[in-house]
């Protein structure tokens, strides 16, 4: 009798349990990756060599490698530059890289050919850059200021500070006409792009920096140094947090904002969570280094880009 209701705990706990997946795949990248989108089959890999690669997830080919100009640093020593922000639409490319000169930002665009926008000359200390149609870009300065920049006058719409601290990223939501920004003091700030107008200010669910967000059906995400794994709803300004076991560096909607992704140890594992029920789904084991980014391609499949050469793919479906 005993042994029976030992095994029916055992088996319960069993079917119970969160299942560890490995990657089903992984893409190798000439440099560490910085940053990293998807369009479509195509993903877009920026690195800290000079240059983006664009692979077909598909084919499961890189097709496209666009290298910017070598910088020279402090030392006055020639190196590639390291692309920290990335890009794509119909076609064009983004590029925004450090310029080794003050902390600023180099910006370029590529559509057949090069084009730099923003140079060390100009003093902007970008962090990261987005595409908001072919002829503007929504920028994030390390000021933690909001600025949109139109590409053919290469001037600033507006340019609005959101807050004193200091930036650390930004998402845009699906049709590109809000934009949730993070920085370190935990409060998040959901701004509308075309005016740069200060909508809504989320907080009480971060202390502390935010490393990383995303935006997708009126919920965000943030990526806690504070070990908390927030998430909120926009428009009731509402939110909760699931309490991680290390710094929190990455995290990622999936398209419906079913699921989430965040990294939640020091281990670098990926852990999966229902934002309902805030259930664990998953625990992805095998990323090498501290991640960088997460991409949910669908509700099941998943890029992540850590701090070295390897982007690895998973598959929620996995047997």
């Amino acid at each position: 009798m005993i042994k029976t209701l030992l095994f029916c705990c055992l088996f319960s706990l069993f079917l119970w349990a969160t299942p560890t997946l490995g990657p089903v795949g992984s893409i190798e990248v000439n440099g560490t990756a910085k940053d990293m989108v998807l369009d479509g089959d195509h993903l877009v890999v920026a690195t800290d060599m000079g240059h983006i690669e664009v692979h077909d997830i598909v084919k499961k080919e890189k097709i496209k490698e666009i290298s910017i100009p070598d910088v020279k640093d402090f030392m006055g020593d020639i190196m590639p530059a390291r692309v920290m922000s990335t890009d794509t639409i119909h076609g064009k490319y983004l590029l925004l890289s450090d310029s080794g000169k003050g902390g600023y930002s180099n910006l370029y665009i590529y559509d057949g050919n090069l084009a730099q926008l923003l140079s060390a000359e100009d003093k902007e200390a970008i962090i990261k850059a987005r595409f908001i149609d072919e002829t503007h870009i929504l920028l994030g300065y390390l000021s933690n200021e909001v600025a949109l920049l139109d590409i053919t006058t290469k001037k600033e719409r507006y340019k609005v500070q959101l807050s004193e601290s200091k930036f650390s990223d930004f998402a845009l939501n699906e049709d590109k006409s809000q934009a949730v920004f993070s920085c370190e003091s935990g409060v998040l700030s959901v701004v509308d792009v075309q005016s740069g107008k200060l909508l809504k200010e989320l907080k009480g669910q971060n202390v502390d920096n935010v490393y990383k967000v995303d935006f997708k059906h009126g919920m965000v995400s943030g990526a806690g140094q504070d070990q908390r794994a927030s998430l909120y709803d926009v428009e009731s300004g509402k939110g909760d947090y699931i309490k991680g076991h290390f710094l929190i560096y990455a995290t990622a909607l999936s398209p419906s904002a079913k699921k989430v992704a965040f990294a939640m140890d020091e281990k670098n594992n990926i852990s999966i969570y229902n934002t309902s029920t805030k259930s664990k789904i998953a625990l992805l084991k095998g990323q090498k280094s501290t991640l960088n980014v997460i991409i949910f391609k669908d509700e099941n499949r998943i890029f992540s880009a850590s701090d070295d050469n390897t982007v690895m793919v998973w598959d929620l479906n996995q047997k």
